[in-house]
């Protein structure tokens, strides 16, 4: 049984990358993780492939051994897994509460980590990972301190790992939006200054355009021409230039 696996399948880029990749993977199942039952429950007429909903906590460790289980005892042919699941805080570091810091860490870096891990076994030639890191993994930022140091990781972890599984025939795809127009802000708060708002992003298109790059075989997808030229300039400009740019922007959207 060929089967796609997709984390934060809930809401969000999650659950549009269940929606859509019906389209561009040939599967016999898509496995939609998340923690909550009646949302996966209602993604099954959303999808054009028969959905099986997959309820764990990425956050809890027994889900992996639950998950392994699972597939030991289905032994499938993973052709796709998406690690969509993650979350942010916005505002000053000593402002947002260190438990949310630890969950990000935990969520964004060790549970992508720990599903790429216990999914690998079960991929083979011509299969595909795709990890939602995002553009603020391109450089750091201030008031959003963790999370971009969370995508960072994402970001550099594929990239190893796309290295290191090339000569096995299995690609890794980094996907690095900037804001998009999902419940992410519920979780995160609002933006300041109206800056990212701007730049707000269609998580259908965004989805669309990571789909394609996968099947490609690119390292990294970037929607939009705002968030490829941030990635240019984040690679010519020294980081610091960079925040401190960002700081003058954000006083003069609020004046």
């Amino acid at each position: 049984m060929n089967i796609a696996i997709v984390t934060g399948a809930s809401s969000g880029m999650g659950r549009e990358f269940v929606r859509q990749l019906g389209g561009y993977v040939s599967v016999d199942e898509i496995w939609a993780v998340a923690r909550r039952a009646s949302a996966l429950e209602t993604l099954k007429a959303e999808a054009s492939v028969p959905v099986r909903p997959i309820v764990l906590d990425l956050l809890e460790a027994s889900s992996f051994t639950e998950l392994e289980a699972l597939l030991e005892s289905e032994k499938p042919n993973v052709k796709l897994l998406v690690n969509a699941a993650g979350f942010g805080k916005f505002g000053a570091y000593q402002k947002v509460p260190v438990e949310d810091d630890c969950r990000m860490i935990d969520l964004n870096c060790r549970g992508l980590t720990e599903m790429t891990c216990t999914c690998l076994p079960w991929m083979h030639k011509g299969t595909r990972i795709i990890n939602l890191a995002s553009a603020a993994a391109f450089c750091p930022q201030a008031k959003f301190a963790v999370y971009a140091a969370t995508k960072s990781y994402v970001l550099s972890f594929s990239r190893s790992l796309a290295a290191e599984l090339k000569e096995k025939g299995i690609f890794v795809t980094a996907v690095c939006p900037g804001p998009v127009d999902t419940p992410f802000f519920e979780v995160s708060g609002k933006l300041p200054g109206g800056m990212k708002e701007a730049v707000m992003a269609d998580p259908v298109q965004v989805v669309k355009q990571a789909l394609i790059d996968a099947k490609y075989k690119k390292e990294v997808s970037v929607y939009g021409t705002a968030m490829k030229g941030a990635e240019a300039a984040t690679k010519v400009l020294p980081h610091g230039m960079i925040l401190k740019a960002m700081s003058m922007m954000e006083k003069i959207t609020k004046e």
